[in-house]
């Protein structure tokens, strides 16, 4: 491994020691759905950072989020009816506008000026639906993670979202080391390579980048099969390359691909190979849930749905693979809560990604470690 840029002794990762439930901070933009889960026919539920909350659309076709409980009995909203720009209540039929105030109580005439639920910033963008849940002063629409490959007219992709049944952490620690791959995905994307190939590691702000060439390796049969697809017939070698880029809170790019060996990819010519870019964002759901949103882009063969199809479904089997090692991971963080998390030199990256997320949960005055089970946030 080469580590660029060596941090200051009194801010480097720790190398031991790790917070294995970790806390989420809230003055962030998370993604709470894909676009088209949210319409004007029916609300949508759907808790994000501990915050339930209930999507909408209004007649102008603007994504709305309220708190999901009613002013009057805490009855869900997402339970309830849209009636153009407003929301009612399913309990006793208050309805509500995008702003959160009650606009009607068909009870009686007048309407108690202190009938009002939260509504938070939104923000539709690279075909989601970002929520901001923290102070809404600091919710700066500037400041969404980039994924502009989920909408850039030179990619073409699509993905999915997996409920994930662990904290939002062991993803990002799983996406930020890839040399897992040689041993849940060998199938599909491993090899020994993985593990063998040096790797550095950057970091700047809320950005942290882990970028690893494999050159002149067998193509494990995922990506032989794309080169194929683009290179009909295809054989021999390649130069491999994970240009893995996470943003604050919990966004994670990764640049993939092969190319031919020795043809230049690793200087920038990728004309001979195939790239795709995998798309994660993750939500937290709870401590130990979260939302965690993929997809994967390709800038090859855009015309073919074949191939985005079959490419969905591929990444799908790899992500499985993942969700299952991820629960049983937190089935035992839950069964062995004396037990320490340690690092490898692997877990650089990951290390990073943590740092910056204590830094902001510290500016909010929250703890990085999450409360056991049964105490709350």
């Amino acid at each position: 491994m080469t580590l660029t840029s060596p941090p200051p002794a009194e801010t480097a990762p720790p190398p031991t020691a790790a917070a294995k439930i970790f806390n989420y901070p809230r003055n962030a933009w998370y993604v709470a759905a894909w676009d088209h889960e949210v319409t004007g026919k029916r609300p949508l539920a759907r808790t994000i950072a501990g915050v339930p909350l209930a999507l909408w659309r209004n007649s102008e076709g603007r994504a709305v989020a309220l708190a999901d409980a009613c002013w009057h009995r805490l009855a869900p909203l997402s339970k309830g009816k849209i009636l153009g720009d407003e929301l009612q209540c399913p309990y006793h039929g208050l309805r509500y506008n995008a702003t959160g105030r009650c606009t009607g109580m068909p009870a009686q005439e007048t309407i108690n000026p202190s009938a009002v639920v939260p509504s938070y910033p939104v923000v539709e963008r690279y075909r989601y639906v970002w929520v901001w849940v923290g102070d809404p002063d600091l919710a700066d629409p500037t400041t969404v993670p980039d994924m502009y490959q989920m909408d850039d007219p030179a990619w073409a992709g699509d993905g999915e979202t997996i409920h994930a049944d662990c904290n939002y952490q062991l993803v990002l620690d799983n996406l930020m080391d890839l040399t897992h791959e040689e041993f849940v995905h060998s199938s599909s994307i491993g090899q020994e390579e993985l593990s063998e190939a040096e790797f550095d590691v950057t970091h700047e702000g809320n950005t942290v980048t882990v970028t690893r060439w494999m050159r002149d390796i067998t193509p494990p049969p995922f990506w032989l099969k794309n080169m194929r697809d683009k290179f009909p017939g295809f054989e021999g070698k390649v130069d491999r390359w994970q240009i893995i880029t996470f943003e604050a809170p919990s966004t994670i790019r990764i640049d993939v691909g092969v190319a031919k060996a020795g043809t230049g990819a690793p200087e920038g010519d990728r004309s001979q190979g195939v790239n795709g870019y995998v798309m994660n964002t993750i939500t937290p759901e709870t401590d130990r849930t979260c939302h965690y949103f993929w997809a994967f882009m390709r800038n090859y063969c855009l015309n073919s749905q074949t191939i985005t199809t079959q490419l969905r479904q591929g990444v799908r089997g790899v992500f499985g693979e993942d969700e299952d090692m991820l629960r049983a991971q937190q089935r035992a963080i839950e069964a062995n809560p004396e037990h320490e998390f340690y690092s490898l030199n692997i877990d650089a990256g990951g290390m990073w990604v943590r740092q910056i997320l204590e830094r902001m949960l510290a500016a909010e005055g929250r703890p990085s470690s999450a409360p056991a089970l049964g105490q709350g946030v």
